[in-house]
């Protein structure tokens, strides 16, 4: 049902975001033009599959995939002719009926009373129901769902806000519309600070483009935003001599931890995302600023905004957090840069169906590897609970390299490998910002497979380590992507299933199960017996 229930709220965006707009502009035209020729950079559909049919094999052409290419919809906020904003009324949405069900059973998968739901249909509780009939759900009835698909209570405990938005998804994440934005040469043709700025990074000297890049890829995270949130707290994009220059905080973060450019963008990265993927998963309700402040954000908001809403609730105080959201805050630092975000939006960002293609395991078979963390943040604090966690045979090594390799679990295009972590594109555009990707984390330099390498499924990726972020001892952290989406471990649309083992969470971060048929293997933080698992 919580497949139903995120249907449910797609339909919702979908709708409220074509609603009396007007039509797209010449940018809008360009940019979708730009998306479908960028080599291409369209993003695959697997077709619906039979679970005994024939692994899928790549082609030069895809053709075993359906093209899905991003469409547009007008900007999504209603305008009364004043220019004033208007919250557009609740839109009703369908359920179709299924075996068995009553018009309690109904009202309970809704999360809505038996009255309403009655009333929204005009019915009675003696009117019979069938197989198939579509039933009226008001919007305001939908259960928000957690990341573990529990339904969350809504309690606008705060400010209602407006119905503004400052940027579409698309623009928050590091997706389609990222892949041919030419990171260095914006920042060389502005000449501010940031064109001359480099800073050690754990015994690397990066220049401000390349911190951009790498912050930007490992969040999926836009960096048109960061440059935009770097240029409204700093002027370091444009201005070659910002006043109060302070490199230890160009955000206006202090902490003992997050000083310097690379960090404070890290800490940046994981508030935006800690906001969108809130909103996104409906966990997130409540804006709190610094000074205890609380709003609430209106329930046509959009998950990019609610990112940046909670980005300046961490510096904030209400006053200034209003200046901050507001068109004149950093809405206006964005235009300045790159014209409106509006225009350069992918929609539906992810479609209203998808599914993961088919995974193997990610080792060799007949090998017995430790499933040692269950559903958590694909990267750093914030994001969805995508990844999972495996440790190879053996007794633990600490962070020494394993012998043991790490294999393809889809065939597809190696994107990225450095830095412990390797990106395989599965759609072979050569895009990891569309369509599906995989990360394999904590890979070692030795023996890591090359950028540029077709693998199939079952290849080999590298050997488990330390390598690329922290960890006390050597494991495999495996996370999936759509269109630059962390894609939850547990989203209804497209389950996590390895081999024929599906994720489920429990509730709680690294905890969960993997599930095929009547074998249930949990989570569990050791080399024990317990959490074996081969195929």
């Amino acid at each position: 049902m919580r497949r139903l229930y995120t249907f449910l709220f797609l339909t919702i965006f979908l709708i409220q975001a074509c609603a009396n707009t007007p039509p797209p502009t010449e940018q809008v035209i360009q940019n979708q033009q730009q998306v479908a020729n960028l080599d291409p950079i369209a993003t695959y559909l697997p077709p619906t599959r039979d679970p005994a049919a024939p692994e899928w094999t790549p082609t030069p052409d895809m053709g075993d995939f359906v093209n899905y290419y991003p469409t547009f919809t007008p900007f999504p906020d209603i305008r009364a002719a004043n220019g004033a904003v208007q919250t557009p009324e609740p839109k009703k949405v369908t359920y179709t009926v299924e075996e068995n069900d009553i018009w309690g059973s109904i009202a309970d998968k809704l999360n809505v009373s038996v009255d309403d739901l009655l009333a929204a249909n005009n019915a009675s509780e003696y009117d019979i129901i069938y197989p198939g009939d579509e039933l009226q759900v008001p919007e305001r009835s939908i259960a928000p769902l957690a990341d573990n698909g529990i339904p969350a209570s809504i309690d606008p405990a705060g400010e209602v806000l407006p119905y503004f938005k400052i940027i579409p998804d698309s623009e928050l994440v590091y997706g389609p519309l990222s892949a041919k934005f030419e990171i260095t040469s914006f920042i060389q043709q502005k000449g501010g600070y940031l064109s001359t700025f480099s800073q050690d990074v754990e015994g690397r000297t990066l220049s401000g483009a390349q911190i951009i890049e790498e912050v930007s890829r490992s969040y999926s995270v836009n960096p048109r935003l960061l440059l935009s949130i770097l240029e409204y707290r700093s002027g370091w994009v444009t201005n070659p001599s910002p006043p109060d220059l302070n490199e230890d905080m160009p955000i206006g973060y202090f902490d003992d931890y997050h000083l310097g450019l690379y960090r404070q963008l890290m800490f940046t990265s994981s508030l935006l995302n800690e906001g969108f993927y809130g909103w996104r998963n409906k966990q997130l309700v409540n804006i709190y600023t610094v000074d205890g402040h609380i709003f609430t954000p209106s329930l046509g908001s959009n998950a990019g905004t609610v990112g940046v809403f909670n980005l300046f609730a961490f510096f904030d105080e209400a006053g200034q957090w209003k200046v901050d959201t507001s068109q004149s805050g950093l809405s206006s630092s964005y235009n300045a840069l790159f014209g409106s975000p509006w225009d350069l939006r992918v929609e539906p960002l992810l479609p209203t169906s998808y599914m993961q293609p088919t995974f193997s395991l990610p080792f060799k078979p007949a090998e017995e590897w430790h499933f040692t963390g269950g559903p958590h943040a694909g990267w750093d604090k914030g994001s969805a609970w995508a990844a999972i966690d495996f440790a190879p045979p053996g007794d633990p090594l600490g962070c020494q390299t394993s012998e043991y390799w790490t294999t393809a679990v889809a065939p597809g295009l190696v994107v990225r490998s450095d830095n412990g972590s390797v990106v395989v594109d599965l759609d072979g555009d050569g895009f990891e910002q569309t369509g599906w990707s995989v990360l394999y984390l904590h890979m070692a330099s030795e023996g890591r497979v090359a950028v540029g390498t077709s693998l199939n499924q079952g290849d080999l990726i590298g050997h488990p380590s330390c390598e690329g972020g922290e960890s006390l001892a050597s494991h495999l952290h495996l996370a999936r992507k759509f269109n630059g989406v962390w894609i939850s471990a547990t989203d209804p649309l497209a389950p996590f299933v390895l081999g024929g083992y599906q994720v489920i969470s429990d509730g709680e971060e690294y905890n969960g199960f993997l599930r095929a048929g009547d074998k249930s293997i949990e989570a569990q933080d050791g080399y024990l017996d317990e959490n074996l698992i081969s195929y």
